[in-house]
């Protein structure tokens, strides 16, 4: 007799402590070695990459840095760059008038504010053109290893849903409940596990629930 199919609009029930704790125990054995994708070298790299990868995919973004550093390796360089030519740089990350308007606004920014340094705070990160909350928590956590908070990207949004971690859908909200039930010390490396298992088991049109290590705690597993 076959089992019951959760569809992703059923509600989940939320996770217990000790589920949380089971979770966090294997998402760190199984994807203990996970890190950004987004190559970077340093704070600015990095702000600038995560910032070009909204609407489009760590590997094109890879890319794309290259020659987008090797022109402009710093804030000082980029806020004096010329529009048309890093739009004609970022041209295939897609909303590349947008993101140049960001890139361009946020190394201003840097260099006005901050002496074109990254800052250090998620208040002053949230004042840089183009950061949210998102962005922030990823180059804050990674490339200065301050626990600022939990990058909540579509991955960490729908793995954390299925998980029973948050009945949200509001990324502040969720940030809010992953926070709630994580240790700070390990909010980045978490973030990091999550969008890996989202990324190589927990696909969004067919999760591979037959080879996930969380299937034994996940409410939302699709039972044969």
């Amino acid at each position: 007799m076959g089992g019951r199919v959760k569809s992703q609009s059923q509600s989940v029930e939320p996770a217990s402590a000790g589920t949380v704790d089971e979770i966090l125990r294997i998402l760190g054995e199984t994807w203990g070695h996970a890190v950004c994708e987004l190559d970077h070298g340093n704070a600015f790299e990095l702000l600038a990459a995560t910032i070009l990868s909204a609407q489009s995919t760590d590997k094109r973004i890879n890319m794309i840095t290259p020659a987008l550093f090797a022109r402009f390796p710093d804030a000082a360089s980029l806020a004096e760059g010329d529009p048309a030519e890093v739009e004609e740089l970022v041209k295939s990350s897609g909303f590349y008038r947008n993101k140049t308007k960001s890139l361009l606004g946020m190394a201003r920014k840097l260099v006005a504010d901050f002496g074109g340094e990254v800052p250090d705070t998620m208040e002053e990160m949230l004042t840089l053109p183009g950061v949210a909350r998102k962005t922030a928590n990823v180059v804050l956590g990674t490339a200065k290893g301050i626990q600022s908070g939990i990058a909540v990207d579509t991955h960490v949004k729908r793995v954390s849903a299925k998980l029973g971690l948050t009945q949200h859908t509001d990324p502040v909200k969720i940030e809010r409940d992953l926070t709630a039930q994580i240790p700070q010390e390990r909010w980045t490396d978490v973030g990091h596990q999550i969008i890996w298992h989202g990324r190589r088991v927990c696909h969004a049109r067919k999760p591979n629930c037959g080879e996930c290590t969380l299937a034994p705690v996940c409410p939302s597993r699709e039972v044969a």
